[in-house]
């Protein structure tokens, strides 16, 4: 019986070729997955090794919240200063310590843009070592910064702004900018920097006056001496350090573990997020593989009928087709490796390229695991899919199936096939409900993935009314082709719903994604014409905070009707933490809206707290309550709930008078800084706003218009990953039709010759082929349409919450396009079949036995 199935494989190669395709491509997708995650993990934390090659040691100090967000602030009295910094450089076992300033800074181009992205602009202090040199980023040209006005780059950044050493460089934290001679460029290890962001290093006396106070360091790495144990350095570090202070000591092992550990989570997040990808893809490839192993059976009926005659047992039939799908999914699954390998090493390639993410060097990680896996993965996903199948190779009769080469399913078999898809289809549709009034993301994906099932077992019951719609247009326009397309798609249901389930799943995610995407842009469309009644926002793009005197500064700019800073704090109430904004009562009614609905909205003017309705239900809030806060100064006062008003997507929450607010967080800056013009939203103001923060690369001006093109670009951006993700699992699908059809026309192709024999022409036998296909392609797309959309209004249901009036958009056109592209699906796949059907000789079709 093996060499049986061996030779059942090597006479059915044409046949089984989409198959071994389908297997290959979701193969493919798992392994290189796994190989690129794994390359990208290792070269991480090969590159993450060289940070830490010169520190034994290393003291953070986390009561000083720098990084440019709120400069002066701290929460502990005890910082590390230049005092502490040379205390420990005089220890026995330390060789040299190195204080650290660290923060953002934004380097602008000689345009004026920013270079890089806005949330890894990384502002830094150079700190020579005894050879001239920071160990941390070495020289690429030049020297490093000895001065105030002098500045290095890191390389990168310094050729996309197409500066060399000694041109003036603008550069900006989250106030004026400042015009720095550039002195050298530097090599960086550090990812953030790699993957698009910059780094911009000053002297140690300026970093100090940008980010915290003059002496003081967030961080200081200390080398140890030879022989000297990063242990017992460590104990000798932590001697020193203030008892008042808030400071975290490691070893430099420990830091690179830690480090490593975080690499490791985030690529294994990045590893789980694509598998389920390819897991989609196998999934339909289930179809492709149950479908060919069916009609692959179905076409031998004769052979394993006599096999049954001459002695073979049931369990050996059922053996030798379950040995063949095992052979398929090993060399499918051998092809996948070499392919998800060699997809692993171009996606580093192109990444590396256009893609500008600068991903670290490193070998090509093949793990076993990944080997394993791959294998592991095809075999079993082409063994469990071909079964089915194999059961019902190993229920033939010796004799009674030798007459017949295909059995036609039973009325009783449809039966319980449709009662049992229609009771997972209720249970289906019952969980999305239930998930949607409850706000239930789990039950919500539960729901759906039950629904899905159900209808895929109940696609043999719903082709008849879908493809009798289109039954009088075949006709009408096609004549006698038409009409044995239509009978030919009906003829095995169960072939045809397999098919078509395949495609449903990938139209299904993409519709589901296009309807969440069109009803989230919508939206926040109407939230921002709504509730802002500002013309401009002015903000920082890495979403840190403004500098204390950028709202005057707003303020006394030229066109500027009212202003107001929103400023968000947090405060402790006993053993909670909450937010207040910051807003300026005079002003704030003019820019956006507060629906007050108790209370009173002069409550601001009096000091007192408004308070979101949403938010008031949910914390026991009411107009008279009385709140308890401690500040970040770590000064406390009480205020009271003067008013409540309804959700709004500007403000929310705790909402306060500025003035309140601005004495408990000295040195922190406002969030955003609203303004109404009094001509309105001009390109006049606009210009007037960036000239008034000093022209900062790092400050966004942003209008209604340019606020919702921003939101639509990131979801649209959301869905492009999604839909290139979910191409996979298209291309398989398209791949099921091609072979549903090529095994169709070489089963039927007695009938072909009979009809040609009675007049059909070549014309028209390709031309009943197309339409079988084109109807097969559509039934799976209108499916896929209608699960996605009841899928993506139970989904808004989970998310309702997070957009004010979110409503199910169902966008016209892309839904269309997606029944139209399944239909070019069904003309595309059918081109080779349909032209192999014409081509059969007609004598020799009719003899075929």
């Amino acid at each position: 019986m093996y060499r049986t199935a061996l030779r059942n494989v090597l006479a059915h190669k044409g046949r089984l070729l989409m198959t071994v395709l389908a297997v290959l491509l979701g193969t493919a997708f798992v392994a290189g997955t796994l190989v690129f995650t794994d390359t990208l993990g290792s070269a991480l934390k090969s590159q993450n090794a060289k940070s830490y090659t010169d520190i034994a040691v290393s003291v953070t100090d986390d009561g000083a919240v720098s990084n440019g967000y709120q400069r002066g602030d701290r929460r502990s009295s005890a910082p590390l200063t230049e005092q502490t910094r040379q205390r420990i450089a005089a220890l026995p076992g330390a060789a040299e310590a190195r204080g650290v300033v660290s923060g953002f800074a934004g380097v602008a181009d000689h345009t004026g843009s920013l270079i890089g992205n806005g949330f890894s602009t990384t502002g830094t202090n150079y700190v020579p070592g005894k050879d001239g040199q920071d160990a941390r980023y070495p020289l690429a040209e030049g020297r490093g910064p000895q001065q105030q006005g002098e500045l290095a780059l890191d390389a990168r950044t310094a050729a996309k702004g197409g500066y060399r050493i000694g041109d003036t460089v603008r550069v900006a934290v989250n106030g004026p900018v400042m015009q720095l001679r550039l002195t050298g460029t530097l090599h960086v290890n550090d990812p953030r920097v790699n993957a698009g962001g910059s780094l911009a290093a000053f002297d140690t006396a300026t970093a100090q006056r940008l980010y915290l106070a003059p002496g003081q360091f967030n961080e200081i790495d200390v080398a140890a001496k030879p022989g000297t144990e990063q242990s017992t350095l460590l104990g000798q570090v932590r001697q020193l350090l203030p008892s008042d202070g808030d400071f975290t000591a490691q070893t430099g092992t420990e830091l690179q573990a830690d480090q490593d550990r975080q690499i490791a989570s985030a690529t294994k997040n990045l590893s789980s997020s694509l598998l389920v990808f390819a897991g989609i893809s196998l999934f339909v490839g289930v179809f492709i593989i149950a479908n060919t192993f069916t009609m692959l059976v179905a076409q031998r009926t004769k052979e394993l009928a006599l096999l049954r005659a001459v002695g073979a047992s049931r369990r050996q039939i059922t053996r030798s087709v379950l040995v063949e799908a095992l052979l398929v999914g090993l060399l499918a699954s051998a092809a996948g490796l070499a392919a998800g390998t060699g997809i692993a090493a171009g996606l580093r390639w192109v990444l590396n390229g256009p893609g500008d993410a600068n991903l670290p060097d490193g070998p090509l990680i093949v793990a076993p695991s990944t080997v394993l896996t791959a294998f592991a993965v095809g075999v079993l996903v082409t063994v469990a899919a071909a079964w089915l199948p194999a059961r019902r190779a190993s229920r033939i009769a010796p004799v009674a199936a030798m007459s017949n080469g295909d059995q036609p399913a039973t009325p009783k078999s449809l039966l319980l096939r449709n009662t049992i898809g229609a009771v997972i289809s209720a249970v289906g549709l019952g969980l999305l409900l239930l998930g949607s009034s409850s706000h239930a993301t789990n039950t919500v994906g539960l729901g759906a993935a039950a629904l899905l099932l159900g209808v895929f077992v109940l696609t043999p019951l719903l082709s008849r009314p879908l493809i009798a719609l289109l039954a009088p247009v075949l006709q009408k326009f096609y004549g006698s082709p038409g009409k044995l397309a239509r009978e030919n798609a009906l003829r095995n249901p169960r072939r045809t719903a397999a098919t078509a389930s395949a495609l449903t799943v990938g139209v299904t995610l993409i519709t589901a994604l296009t309807v969440v995407g069109a009803s989230v842009n919508r939206a926040v469309d109407q939230a921002a014409g709504t509730d802002l009644k500002a013309d401009y926002a002015v903000a920082m793009q890495n979403f840190a905070q403004l500098a204390p005197e950028v709202g005057p500064q707003i303020a006394k700019a030229p066109g500027v009707a009212a202003s107001s800073v929103l400023r968000q704090v947090p405060v402790e109430d006993g053993s909670r933490t909450r937010w207040v904004t910051g807003v300026d009562p005079q002003s704030i009614g003019a820019l956006a809206t507060l629906n007050v609905t108790g209370g009173s909205p002069e409550a601001l003017g009096k000091g007192q707290l408004l308070v979101s309705r949403d938010y008031a239900d949910k914390n026991g809030l009411a107009v008279g309550s009385t709140l308890r806060l401690s500040y970040p100064d770590s000064s406390s006062g009480t205020l009271t709930v003067g008013g409540l008003f309804a959700a709004n997507s500007v403000v929310d929450g705790l909402v306060v008078a500025d003035s309140v607010l601005a004495p408990h967080s000295a040195g922190q800056g406002p969030d955003r800084v609203l303004v109404k013009g009094t001509a309105g939203a001009t390109a006049a103001l606009k210009q007037a706003l960036k000239d008034a923060t000093g022209g900062n690369p790092l400050i966004a001006v942003k209008g209604q218009a340019d606020l919702k093109k921003e939101n639509r670009e990131m979801v649209n951006a959301a869905l492009s990953i999604m839909y290139g993700l979910l191409g996979m699992s298209v291309v398989i699908a398209v791949l099921g039709v091609v072979n549903t059809m090529a095994m169709s026309v070489f089963e039927r192709r007695r009938e072909i010759g009979m009809l040609r024999a009675v007049g059909l022409d070549r014309r028209g036998v390709r031309r009943m082929v197309r339409l079988e296909s084109l109807l097969i392609a559509l039934l799976g797309g209108v499916l896929g349409v209608g699960l996605g959309i009841l899928t993506a209004w139970a989904g808004n249901g989970t998310i309702a919450g997070s957009f004010k009036d979110l409503t199910t958009v169902i966008p016209p056109l892309p839904i269309l396009g997606f029944v139209a592209a399944a239909a070019l699906v069904g003309l595309a796949a059918a081109i080779w079949p349909a032209r192999r059907a014409s081509r059969l000789d007609m004598l020799e079709s009719i003899n075929a036995g």
